[in-house]
């Protein structure tokens, strides 16, 4: 038998430890200071007739006999007493914190969960089913590992433990004794009458007894002739087909083709029943030429469309549904077909008042596989042990209930149908998961989910690991996000409009396009600016968005501003933005802003938290996109093994080459005081495993690089901010570099060093730069920031070509600038705000031009084979993006619109965190970069090897 390792270092198996005497089991265990593996068993709480458990008995005796602890949960509603339990050796305690493993049928409420435990159930998530979100979030916010047994499967894809065989029998039996409810409604007594619900039966062959006997009338004729030959289709082969074929075996079966259904309707003989197993090959063909092929189907199911509809289902009596389907597949039914169906009468003529035949020839839909809007689109409900069946009419697309004379198709899909034979679906459910316990009790979960000793078919059933979705369900985070953005489409193309409201702190270079993209997706925006002619250009055409004036300084005002708003957003000038937290805390609504989060607004975490808010930031391009690009490639490398060893980030926004001719090589595309007062910030980064500081005051420019990566560009990078903040959110503790900087093309780094020496770049308060101070030019202002006598004419150059070293080249360039005009100067205070204010006006984007952004990641990672073998990739992650002359810039698109993402999924309740957050988890990360890839704004990554 296989062997694993545990935790402890000793290797044990099933048939490897002492045997314990069920007697004297607890003392022992409670005695022992020697580790014991434990199994917790849950109790079953779903719902009143939840009577089954994952273990019988007698798989915890030969548990308890090799040396498992098992703890069981009491209740006196199991059809396994506890009594039996613990005359085998199980405690009972209402404590399962202790054990190793949990283990239950259905899922537990999630506030039962214990954290950072091993888990399994059926969870119902995998398909993103909203109901059971909730325990998804849950499960990762406790660090649960969850396993979900319909993911255990065989090399085949074939599930391995499931109760599908008695869900089968149970749904047969019932189905059964529908039908007999149904026809004696339409006028017609038969032998089906004779029959209850499955769990009126102390066993399935107690069921199967009556079952037979009821056969056996069918074969004396007394079935009334007018009903015709009754057809029972059987969609899907597994299980569930096989549990439910199994019973209706005891009645007189023919068993026929598919494709002999339509000769039985006109041909058959009412003194038996006919089956068919519809196979995929059967009512599956392409789209474009017909045909079948397994292999093309599974991996392109979209391609394919389905003839059940019109070669099966006309033919059918009951159509007995045990299939797995997944959203991507075409259906079995629609709810168009159902009602095609439901106004075909293709059934036997009667003369007779007496005799009635029946409305249409398909009477009743057993769904044992209970999928909402799944395979059949119509099954909408479970039905329940207490109201078994309901009556849907497709043609009012409704479903009724204890009336079975309506018009429509009865309907039986109950989510648990084995738990109506309780007792040997425990045995047959626990005989096939006790192959799976010693290495599930044995795993040393400390590992990382990569490095995890377990069976693959273990392995690929965990959803949750380590507060994450494990690689094989990330999907379902798309799903999730998918279905988020389809319910805003869908709002935004109602009649209501104003679903949800948002207001817009500020109107500059990036507000278009995060208008436009929230007011066309149904969301009322109001632009509060203190700039009111720019807020309602940017509002025009949008009858649902207004705007105001707006001093952002003024408490009262801002507060005023967010009435009835569920979401503020901010792309004021980052110092601003803690007075508008403020009054998202007073006005409890949450916030989003495109900025770093600085110390002061991460203050604001705890409070937020305390108010139920979300304070989102660094949602843009830099911070923004430059983060969902870095997390989505470390997590990926970590969910597979992998060991990042270097991290290396460069993001700029440029001019198009061909519209970068000024002394600069730079255009303002968003905040020019942001983007000159950058050069004067500290710097630091981590490289070669050591930290590299730059101090303040322009020396980050004297750190630059030349960035080769895209040698079709002329660019440099300057280190950008403090890098290794990032190491320990990231998640990169030992990579032996992470250094982010900022882009632009050469030229830019010397224009810049020249102007610091000359004091342009300088946010001290001037007392000739004050409003109320005499005009003055921009050739005088230059002359009394580098000289204290007044320097005019060649003399000003000479002084100007010292300061810069004589470089002639530096010396041009600052008359290109204008700096030596005769243009008057803007009295704003600083010397810094007086070239902002200059160059706002003159290097601006003409008719025609555009800007680009470049964003640029270079990981090093490190891959380890199986034996122990090391290989190097080097993944560069790169983004470049034109803007339109016609439209948008792509500053403003890739922050705008990042941002107007990132506020509807706010919206639409799809970030479930609360407090100040950052975009490095998949929940935030991974819906906006989908987004953005429908806009056409996605990476390209190229990957080398040295092994």
């Amino acid at each position: 038998m296989a062997m694993w390792m545990s935790r402890q270092g000793r290797w044990t198996g099933l048939h490897a430890a002492r045997v314990f005497s069920p007697a004297r089991c607890c003392s022992e265990q409670a005695d022992s200071k020697q580790y014991s593996p434990s199994i917790g068993i849950l109790r079953e709480e779903s719902n009143v007739w939840e009577r089954r458990a994952v273990l019988a008995p007698h798989h915890v005796q030969a548990l308890v006999k090799k040396g498992v602890r098992v703890v069981v949960q009491p209740s006196t509603r199991r059809a396994y007493s506890e009594y039996e339990y613990e005359m085998v050796g199980a405690e009972l305690h209402e404590d399962l914190s202790t054990c190793d493993v949990i283990l239950g049928v259905k899922a537990p409420t999630p506030e039962t969960l214990v954290p950072h435990k091993t888990y399994a159930f059926f969870s119902h998530t995998i398909k993103a089913q909203e109901a059971s979100m909730p325990l998804l979030d849950t499960c990762l916010h406790k660090h649960i590992r969850l396993l979900d047994y319909e993911k255990l499967v065989d090399n085949r894809g074939k599930r391995v433990v499931a109760f599908g065989r008695y869900a089968g029998a149970a749904g047969m039996t019932n189905i059964l004794h529908g039908l007999g409810l149904r026809l004696l409604a339409l006028g017609h007594h038969t032998p089906f009458m004779h029959l209850g619900g499955a769990h009126n039966y102390p066993s399935s062959s107690a069921a199967k007894a009556t079952i037979a006997s009821i056969g056996r009338e069918i074969e004396y004729g007394l079935m009334p002739e007018v009903l015709g030959p009754m057809i029972f289709v059987f969609c899907g082969y597994g299980g569930v087909s096989k549990g439910a074929l199994d019973v209706l075996n005891e009645l007189p079966v023919q068993m026929v083709d598919p494709s002999e259904l339509e000769e039985i309707t006109k041909t058959g003989d009412h003194r038996r029943v006919y089956a068919t197993v519809v196979k995929r090959e059967d009512h599956l063909e392409r789209i474009e030429g017909g045909g079948f092929s397994l292999e093309e189907f599974d991996s392109f199911p979209e391609r394919y469309k389905s003839t059940f509809a019109s070669k099966v289902a006309p033919y059918a009596t009951v159509i007995v549904n045990g299939l797995y389907w997944q959203p991507s597949q075409p259906r079995l039914l629609t709810t168009e077909d159902a009602r095609t169906i439901q106004s075909t009468r293709n059934t036997v003529k009667s003369d007779s008042l007496g005799v009635p035949s029946l409305p249409h020839r398909l009477l009743a839909i057993c769904d044992i596989s209970a999928d909402l809007h799944g395979s059949i689109e119509f099954m909408r409900s479970y039905t329940t042990f207490d109201n078994m069946f309901h009556i849907y009419n497709a043609k009012t697309d409704k479903s009724t209930s204890g009336n079975f004379s309506e018009d429509g198709i009865l309907m039986m899909s109950i989510d648990n149908l084995s738990a109506q034979l309780p007792r040997e679906a425990t045995d047959h459910f626990g005989d096939q998961l006790r192959h799976f316990l010693t290495p599930l009790v044995d795993a040393d979960w400390s590992r990382r989910f990569a490095d995890l000793e377990l069976p693959d078919a273990i392995k690929q059933a965990i959803i949750t690991f380590g507060g994450r979705l494990t690689p094989t369900f990330k999907y379902i985070s798309d799903m999730r996000s998918a279905r988020s953005l389809k319910k805003s489409s869908e709002q935004a193309a109602s009649v209501d409009t104003t679903k949800h409201r948002a207001v817009l702190f500020g109107s500059g270079l990036v507000a278009k396009p995060l208008v436009e993209y929230l007011a066309n997706n149904g969301v009322a925006v109001h632009v509060a600016s203190n700039a009111p002619d720019e807020a309602r250009n940017l509002i025009d055409g949008f009858p649902n968005c207004t705007s105001s004036s707006l001093d952002a300084s003024d408490h009262a005002s801002v507060c005023q501003a967010m009435k009835g708003a569920e979401l503020a957003i901010s792309i004021l000038p980052a110092p601003l933005h803690p007075n508008i937290a403020k009054a998202c805390l007073d006005e409890n609504v949450h916030m989003l802003t495109a900025s770093y989060t600085s110390p002061e607004m991460a203050a604001f975490s705890q409070a937020a938290q305390e108010k139920n808010l979300i304070f989102l930031n660094e949602i843009g391009l830099d911070p923004g996109i430059d983060h969902f690009l870095a997390m989505q490639c470390i997590d990926e490398v970590k969910d597979h093994g992998g060991e990042i060893a270097s991290f290396v980030s460069w993001c700029g926004g440029l001019p198009a080459p061909e519209d970068s001719d000024n002394p600069l090589r730079y255009k303002f595309s968003w905040s020019p005081r942001a983007v000159l007062s950058n050069v004067l910030r500290p710097a630091a980064y981590w490289q070669d495993n050591k930290d590299v500081e730059i101090p303040e005051g322009g020396s980050l420019l004297d750190a630059y690089e030349t960035a080769d990566f895209m040698p079709g560009f002329s660019l440099q990078g300057i280190p950008n901010r403090d890098s290794r903040t990032y190491r320990a959110p990231y998640g990169i503790e030992t990579a032996h570099t992470c250094k982010r900087g900022t882009l632009r093309y050469k030229g830019y780094v010397d224009t810049m060093k020249s102007l610091i020496k000359l004091g342009v770049i300088s946010v001290d308060q001037n007392p000739r730069l004050q409003p109320d101070s005499a005009p003055l030019q921009w050739r005088d202002l230059m002359a009394m920031l580098i000289a204290p006598t007044d320097v005019r004419g060649t003399s000003l150059e000479s002084c100007i070509l010292q300061l810069v070293d004589n470089n002639t080249q530096q010396l041009k360039a600052i008359k290109g600038l204008g700096l030596l005009s005769s243009e008057p100067v803007a009295l704003v205070g600083t010397p810094l705000d007086a070239l902002c204010d200059m160059l706002s006006k003159e290097l601006v984007y003409g008719p025609g031009e555009r800007d680009l952004v470049v964003l640029h990641h270079r990981f090093h990672i490190i891959w380890t084979s199986s034996t122990a073998s090391k290989s190097v990739e080097q993944r560069d992650i790169a983004m470049v993006m034109y803007g339109d002359p016609a439209g948008h810039s792509a500053m403003s698109t890739t922050v705008g619109l990042t941002t107007a993402i990132a506020a509807r999924l706010i919206l639409n309740g799809g970030i479930r965190r609360r407090g100040v957050l950052v975009p490095f988890t998949n929940d935030i990360y991974s819906p906006i970069l989908k987004e953005l890839a429908r806009h056409n704004i996605k990476p390209t990554i190229r990957s080398h090897w040295e092994h």
